[in-house]
Formats: C-alpha cells, sequence, structure tokens
C-alpha cells in the first residue's frame, strides 16, 4: 500500500525526473511556439531542424555529437536506476526483459510488433505532416541538417535510437508505472503521457502536437494492453531512423513537398 508520504516523494521524483528530460523539452516548445506565432512570417513559412550541426569543424561535429547522444541518455539511466529490480528480469517494471510466459523466441515476436507499427503509424503520419504543413499549421520540419560525412547516417541511426529510448522508457514505461502506483486510472494515464509528448513537439508547430498526441495514445493504449516496452522502442527508432537518414532523398525526389520554404 503506498502511504500518503510516499505519493508525495513519487510526486517529487516524477518532477524531477521530467524536469531533467521532457518536462523541460515541453517548456522550450511551448515557448518556442508562442514566439513562432509572433513573429510576422507565418508559421507554414517557418522551419524546425531536429539534427543540426554543433560545429563548423566535421571532427569536433562528431565528437560534440557523440557527446550529445551520450549525455542525452542519463534521464534513461536515472529510470532504469530507479525501476530496478533485483530479481530477473531486472527491467519487468519498464517493460523490458524476458516476460514471464514468453518463449524462447519472445525478442523476436516483440522486434516484429514493432515493424507493425512503425508501418501503422508512419504512413498516416506522413500524410498528415504534409496535410498540416498544406493547411498552415506546421512549419517544415527538417529531420537533419547535417554535412554529408562517412559518419552521418551512423550518427543519425544512434540519435533515433536515443530518441526512441528516451521517449518511450520515460514518457510512457516509466510514467506508467509511477502513474499506477499513484492511483492514477489507465485511460487518464494514457492521455497524460500522449499529451506530453504532443507538448514537446510544440516547437515543430500545431501538426506536430496533434501528430504525437494520436501516436501517445495509440503507443499507450498498446503499452497498456501488453505491458511490453521494446516494440514501442523499435517501432520509434524505425520511424526515426526513415525520417533522419530518408530525408534527403525525399528532398531530392519531392523538393516541393519536403523542402524549406523559399526566402
Amino acid at each position: 500500500m503506498t502511504t500518503a508520504r510516499h505519493r508525495t516523494r513519487l510526486r517529487w521524483e516524477i518532477a524531477i525526473v521530467l524536469a531533467l528530460s521532457f518536462g523541460a523539452s515541453a517548456v522550450y516548445a511551448i515557448v518556442s511556439i508562442v514566439e513562432r506565432l509572433t513573429r510576422e512570417t507565418a508559421l507554414s513559412q517557418q522551419t524546425a531542424t531536429i539534427n543540426r550541426p554543433l560545429s563548423d569543424r566535421p571532427i569536433f561535429d562528431l565528437v560534440s555529437q557523440l557527446l550529445s547522444f551520450a549525455f542525452g541518455l542519463a534521464p534513461v539511466a536515472l529510470v532504469v536506476y530507479l525501476l530496478w529490480s533485483n530479481s530477473r528480469p531486472h527491467l519487468s517494471r519498464l517493460g523490458l526483459g524476458r516476460p514471464m510466459h514468453g518463449g524462447p523466441r519472445w525478442w523476436g515476436r516483440e522486434t516484429g510488433g514493432g515493424v507493425l507499427l512503425a508501418a501503422a503509424i508512419g504512413i498516416p503520419g506522413l500524410a498528415f505532416y504534409l496535410f498540416a504543413k498544406a493547411i498552415g499549421i506546421n512549419t517544415t520540419v527538417v529531420p537533419t541538417a547535417l554535412d554529408a560525412a562517412w559518419w552521418t547516417v551512423p550518427l543519425l541511426v544512434l540519435q533515433a535510437l536515443r530518441a526512441a529510448l528516451g521517449e518511450e522508457l520515460i514518457v510512457v514505461a516509466y510514467l506508467f508505472e509511477r502513474f499506477r502506483r499513484l492511483g492514477v486510472g489507465p485511460w487518464a494515464t494514457i492521455v497524460a503521457s500522449a499529451l506530453l509528448r504532443g507538448s514537446y513537439h510544440l516547437y515543430q508547430g500545431f501538426g506536430g502536437f496533434i501528430g504525437n498526441v494520436i501516436m501517445g495514445v495509440v503507443f499507450g493504449w498498446a503499452y497498456q494492453r501488453w505491458g511490453r516496452a521494446l516494440p514501442l522502442i523499435i517501432a520509434h527508432w524505425i520511424l526515426d531512423i526513415v525520417s533522419f537518414a530518408g530525408y534527403p532523398l525525399a528532398l531530392a525526389l519531392w523538393p516541393a513537398l519536403f523542402g524549406a520554404p523559399a526566402g
């Protein structure tokens, strides 16, 4: 039974974890969308870049990007530490590890589920992005502005992994476990997680917010239904790899759809 004192500690713990991760990102994103809306340039004529160079010298850009990847996983390490179980599977409270009734190939089934989930989210998500951009409620999202180098694609794969691990283990698995202990209902938890996911994408515009809220509801429902985080991580990783690494190809093939506004 969770005492009142323990619930207070849990609330403080959640606040600290979010302040070190996606809660802070949400605040910055809200400030960003307000700043964008107060510009003279229409929202649809603005761009939002996700992966940008951190130095104009390639070797230092690579080092800085790798440091960003490593330190960006610190909040993930924190929730792993907080929810670590002494008994196997150690990460069961984060929906990871061999399930109790899983066979020897459980990871293959969960990976396949992640691929299917990526397809179910990715195709409608791309259509919604183009629609939101066309009606003027979204910026032009530039997934990467990194210069082409031998390490660019591997780095983008790593950055996609960081995003997948961070969002699915903190915004879904961690929050679901902690909200359950606080007595929050399943659908209230799903909605809260989805709204948080949407809020830290507001820097992209209202289309980014709406699309990610929908994604958050789907991912949250799937986690509530099966309690497994690996399919969500795989799906998110695939979506971001396609977005990050596929952007130059999409820009070359369909510049009018994916290119930044002129001027």
